[in-house]
């Protein structure tokens, strides 16, 4: 089951399978429903879309080997490869496959904006113009497809790139019906073979898939089993024992055996594991609700912008990231934009650790030494409390009385996309590698629950600005713009930037070709395995 014996052409093939674990668990295989890294991760391998990023987020062919924009920024064309097929699959009649047309991207991107089918990923269409009724999706032949949108959107191409925006067949949904999640058909790498929940995945090489690396067809490895052992503690132990081939990330229970107090690999391990790390697109931050409409669910005192200002400059984010994470990351001085985006600007630092202006502030807003000032609740989840801990006694220095309360994930989530967390923890994984997807937290119409603005931050220059953006198809003007949008943010202080988070990847020796990137999408297909 967890070999594919075939040897085609020039192949590599010598029955090397890649093992890796997943905590988080695999709910489907359907990348309609690919909202979390576990269910990326895997689709990833099982499927292409039309574009797709290399290691440096640059937007590079897939199925579509060619495009053109517009003008206006509003028609894109993708001109198909015809060499692409699906997996075999019972649901293909005679042959067990067939190749991709244009016509498979119209059903699967309307699928997606299906209300019956009702995928997390449909906003990704939101800007896709609509007539009667009808997206505009269009099969201008079997390989020219043609995307029509209401309003130029420059990070078109990157959504794109996202595994919601994946081909199927749809043969393949009409055949299985609900038991596609669990009987994926793609174009990818690897094909299903078997999957027992909770248990183990296993996906086996394409000897057909159309990508080569320098004349090779890939992929290299034969096969790819997923484990799903949900305590970290004990999958930390199986890649010790060599029993796993791959981790990602780094949980506080192990984190010491790993590292080092600077963020190195312990001495003891480096002749048996490998660790690549970079910048990843997470900003992990604290959000202040600044408006409810409702005066008794903003938090007192925090409305002031000068209190919000002096909770900023509170803390030493340096010497957090050096006693609580091992310098994992990088302390967030900067702004909301992360490390690994074109548009971050290193040269800014907002709020720098500064004690003494942050009692200036609290003064000018009538609470000098914190006097009069009411407590402040700070709601998180139980794996951010070491750090919630440190910020609560480097406020009290300065007289402010911060409360913390422990949430469960699922119901911190819920609370904060309904507005009903006064301050809360949160961390922005990028969808797509550009910083609107940042700036979007704080446009006015995307106020929670329908948008991701979990502060109900509003400020009109700001709104059109970021307008301004979306219709600016230079990069270089845009990230200006964006720059200026940022500015604003950070001066009104709706959030306290934490750190911006670093892609940990550990891998055991005889492991080539993983690649790293700062999205930390895992891509399979260049990966070798020393027998």
């Amino acid at each position: 089951m967890l070999f594919y014996s075939c040897h085609h052409g020039n192949r590599d093939s010598s029955g090397t399978v890649f093992r890796y674990n997943e905590s988080a668990n695999i709910t489907s295989l359907d990348p309609a429903f690919a909202r979390d890294q576990a269910i990326i991760w895997a689709t990833n391998q099982l499927f292409n879309g039309l574009v797709q990023l290399d290691d440096k987020l640059a937007i590079q062919p897939a199925i579509a080997r060619s495009w053109d924009i517009s003008k206006d920024g509003r028609s894109y064309t993708f001109h198909l490869r015809r060499d692409v097929f699906f997996h075999p699959s019972p649901a293909f009649s005679n042959p067990k496959s067939r190749s991709v047309t244009a016509s498979d991207f119209v059903y699967s991107f309307n699928r997606i904006v299906d209300p019956e089918i009702a995928s997390p990923g449909a906003w990704i269409f939101n800007n896709v113009q609509r007539l009667n009724g009808k997206y505009g999706f269009f099969a201008l032949n079997d390989s020219t497809l043609r995307v029509e949108l209401k309003e130029p959107f420059p990070p078109f191409l990157s959504l794109l790139s996202m595994q919601y925006c994946s081909v199927i067949p749809e043969e393949a949904v009409a055949f299985f019906g609900a038991r596609f999640r669990n009987n994926p058909v793609g174009t990818g790498p690897f094909i299903f073979k078997t999957w027992k929940e909770g248990v183990k995945l296993v996906m086996v090489k394409n000897p057909e898939y159309f990508e080569f690396d320098h004349g090779t067809r890939m992929p290299y490895l034969d096969a790819v089993a997923i484990t799903f052992l949900a305590d970290k503690q004990s999958a930390f132990l199986e890649f010790i024992k060599g029993k796993l081939d791959f981790m990602s990330g780094i949980d506080p229970t192990y984190k010491d055996e790993l590292l080092t107090a600077t963020g190195r690999l312990q001495p003891k391990y480096t002749g048996q594991i490998e660790l690549i790390t970079q910048p990843y697109l997470n900003t992990e931050y604290l959000g202040f609700m600044i408006d409810t409409g409702d005066p008794g669910r903003v938090a007192k005192g925090v409305v002031h912008k000068q209190v919000r200002q002096a909770i900023n400059h509170a803390f030493d984010r340096e010497k957090m990231i050096r006693y609580l994470r091992n310098n994992i990351g990088t302390p967030g001085v900067q702004g909301i934009i992360p490390k690994g985006l074109p548009s971050f600007d290193s040269t800014r630092h907002y709020f720098s650790f500064d004690p003494e202006k942050a009692r200036d502030l609290l003064a000018d807003a009538g609470y000098p030494g914190g006097k009069g000032l009411p407590s402040i609740t700070l709601t998180s989840t139980s794996d951010y409390l070491d750090i919630c801990k440190y910020i609560q006694h480097q406020v009290g220095e300065l007289g402010i009385e911060l409360l913390i309360e422990v949430s469960p994930p699922a119901a911190v989530k819920e609370m904060k996309a309904q507005a009903k967390i006064p301050f809360f923890r949160a961390s922005w994984i990028a969808d797509y590698p550009d910083a609107e997807n940042y700036l979007s937290l704080f446009y006015g119409p995307n106020f929670c629950p329908r948008g991701p603005n979990y502060t109900h931050f509003f400020n009109p220059e700001f709104d059109r600005l970021y307008e301004q953006a979306m219709s600016t198809v230079n990069d270089s003007a845009r990230f200006l713009l964006y720059q200026r949008m940022e500015q604003i943010v950070m001066d009104e202080s709706p959030v306290v930037i934490l750190y911006y988070d670093q892609v940990l990847r550990f891998i055991q020796k005889g492991i080539t070709g993983i690649g790293n990137n700062p999205m930390n999408l895992l891509n399979l297909k260049r990966v070798r395995k020393r027998a």
